[in-house]
């Protein structure tokens, strides 16, 4: 019994640590900017953002000739003709330089460019290719059906000889860096950041949501218009999700656009110019889409669930990477 007293004795007289921990708002201020895996998403996403809006900006600048340049191009925008040459111009730009963004924000996080969804190796692969023909299947069934409910038809050849060829080439080119712009500006890095904070749907959710919010500005924009953009961003992230990159979604887009202009009916607005054939719409705007195009019809939306079925059925794994932030490169650490 005294062993054990002088035992216990014995221990408790042991010095013990004593642990200094920050101060409680000081770690709050912290945990703003810092959680358990490093910078948080939000703030990475933000600093890409940044990146994207100077780089584009200054380009913008730079090919008006500064501010006042800049100022008198938007008050004579809608007055433009797109053209492919035009688009080809503008997209190949903006492309690069959000590819220059990405790798910014990869380099800092030490990740590999092709982590974000858009792997160059499969580039102009069958991925791309099916897209494309499944967008292109999907606008013509929806055409189709248009013009069954007698909302469409086709007048003619808008042109002739050699043209078709180079009206094929140049807007597929056109579609293709556009396709690669706005894809990966939505569902590359920010889609990829995004997912890693809050999850993968939850992500796509949102930016497809911001993607729908923007076409809201456009003063000939319709409110089935604005709900038929949201569900592209939705559908393009199914095919993200299933295939693990972009090329299917990247494919679809262009096959869309595409056959827009190679029926001869309005693009989001924007007027066929260089089209394969001549089309005219008849019948209410909710079937025709008016002005808008068939985005702007009730038909798209059903559409775009269709080819979601449809995808769904032949590709039911999910490819996506699963994102282990408990493995983030980013780190920030607090002393």
């Amino acid at each position: 019994m005294n062993l054990i007293s002088e035992k216990t004795t014995a221990v408790s007289s042991v010095p013990t640590a004593t642990i200094h921990l920050p101060p409680v708002k000081s770690f709050s201020a912290w945990r703003i900017f810092i959680g358990p895996n490093g910078l948080r998403a939000g703030w990475r996403l933000l600093i890409f953002s940044a990146l994207v809006v100077v780089l584009l900006g200054s380009f913008l600048l730079i090919r008006n000739g500064g501010v006042q340049g800049f100022k008198e191009a938007q008050k004579h925008a809608a007055e433009i003709t797109v053209t492919p040459l035009l688009m080809i111009k503008s997209e190949a730009v903006a492309f690069l330089l959000l590819c220059l963004a990405t790798l910014i924000m990869g380099k800092i996080e030490q990740r590999k460019f092709s982590e974000y969804g858009l792997p160059l190796r499969w580039a102009l692969g069958k991925d791309l290719w099916r897209g494309s023909l499944w967008g292109l299947l999907a606008i013509s069934g929806t055409l189709l059906t248009m013009f069954l409910l007698h909302g469409f038809r086709v007048t003619g050849l808008a042109l002739h000889g050699t043209a078709i060829l180079s009206s094929i080439v140049a807007w597929g080119i056109a579609f293709l860096l556009a396709g690669l712009f706005e894809e990966f500006l939505c569902r590359g890095y920010a889609q990829y950041t995004l997912a890693s904070g809050i999850g993968f749907w939850p992500a796509a959710f949102v930016m497809s949501g911001m993607f729908a919010f923007g076409h809201a500005f456009n003063p000939i924009e319709t409110g089935v218009g604005v709900v038929a953009t949201g569900l592209f961003g939705l559908l393009h992230c199914l095919f993200l999700r299933r295939t693990g990159n972009l090329w299917i979604a990247i494919g679809f887009h262009v096959g869309w656009d595409w056959g827009q202009t190679f029926y001869g009916v309005p693009d989001s607005g924007m007027l066929p110019y260089h089209n394969v054939f001549s089309s005219s719409f008849s019948g209410p705007q909710w079937l025709t889409g008016g002005i808008v195009g068939p985005e702007a019809s009730v038909l798209c939306p059903i559409a775009l669930l269709v080819a979601g079925l449809v995808f769904s059925r032949y590709y039911r794994k999910n490819r996506y990477p699963i994102l282990n932030t408990a493995s983030s490169r980013v780190t920030v650490t607090a002393s």
